[in-house]
């Protein structure tokens, strides 16, 4: 298997207006690449302008970022050229590499725009290298700019930053510093949800496990469904009783606690994410954790229930103060 570390360069509208930016808003005129073979060494090479045909002027954090001009782009093919000529340079045993989490996205959008053929009718597996980089060297939590991983590893800087192809050469270098077992950690791009119960995610890594769900019509859809809502240790699939029930302190992230008679205390957290059609979905994971950690989680909990009550106590007065007034106003008329 190769690794195709990727790195795009995108504009967007200068004024935001255009209907079109809805469907598109960052239209891709770069794409840079670096294929390693197996043992992460570099073999070949991709870069490619592409002809703008949705913005024609230059957005003013593009042109200051990557230093170009549409003068330059003009030279440049159209994408759907492009891409074909890069899907066939990618090859058929592969994985996509990407300084952060976001490339894929955009590149299978402006792939869906021009209605060229998906790089999946799913989910696509790929390594983040940005999160990699925290994983290997630091908190596993924290995201690091590319030169500073650069940097940090003390790489030679022998091409400059903010191009594609350069960014993606640098990201090689620092993917082919890592120990083998870093690379275990691989992230999911969601542009394509699974399609069904029977296509959902379930992975397991080395200090927590993920589940990504199918699409539901909506956030009460997802919360009433019995997977999502679930609590199985995922090391020996024991259904846990909960120690702390679901709750929400911001309506968007969920958490509860249950114990494992073998395993401890597990965390579950659950992410309600919006789709590209508007449909909710969720991304569950789960961890264990001392307890200590419990202890904080039943805090927030109890602080949730505070603001709760506070937010319903100040509603009710609003409410009382709104009746009492109504009688003088009525009087005053």
């Amino acid at each position: 298997m190769n690794y195709i570390v990727m790195d795009l360069e995108w504009n967007q509208s200068s004024t935001g207006r255009e209907e079109v930016s809805k469907v598109l808003p960052f239209e891709i005129i770069e794409i840079g690449a670096i294929k390693l073979n197996s043992e992460r060494r570099m073999i070949d090479e991709f870069s490619e302008l592409i002809k703008p045909n949705v913005y024609h002027s230059m957005h003013h954090v593009t042109r200051k970022l990557i230093h170009l001009q549409m003068n330059q782009l003009e030279h440049g093919r159209p994408f759907p050229e492009v891409m074909e000529q890069f899907r066939s340079w990618c090859g058929d045993d592969y994985i996509f590499c990407t300084w952060g989490p976001l490339d894929l996205t955009e590149l299978q959008r402006n792939i869906r725009y021009y209605e060229l053929e998906p790089l999946a009718d799913g989910p696509i597996r790929f390594l983040d290298v940005q999160k990699l980089f925290s994983i290997a060297y630091e908190d596993r939590k924290s995201r690091r700019t590319l030169e500073y991983a650069i940097d940090f590893l003390a790489i030679e800087k022998d091409i400059p930053f903010h191009r594609a192809f350069s960014d993606a050469y640098y990201a090689a270098k620092v993917l082919a510093c890592m120990d083998e077992s870093v690379l275990a950690n691989y992230s999911f791009d969601v542009f394509h949800l699974p399609k069904n119960k029977e296509s959902e995610i379930y992975v397991t890594f080395d200090t927590y496990a993920k589940y990504i769900s199918r699409a539901f019509p909506d956030k009460a859809d997802a919360l009433e469904d019995k997977t999502v809502m679930s609590t199985k240790c995922y090391l020996c699939d024991k259904k846990l009783r909960r120690k702390i029930g679901w709750f929400s302190p911001n309506g968007k992230h969920y958490y509860s606690v249950s114990y494992c008679d073998k395993h401890g205390y597990m965390k579950a957290k659950i992410r309600i994410r919006k789709a590209e059609d508007g449909a909710a979905y969720i991304v569950k994971t789960e961890k264990f954790i001392t307890e200590e950690e419990v202890d904080m989680i039943r805090e927030k909990q109890e602080k949730a229930r505070r603001q709760r009550k506070d937010r319903r106590t100040s509603k009710n007065r609003n409410r009382q103060n709104q009746n009492d007034a109504a009688p003088a106003d009525a009087a005053s008329s």
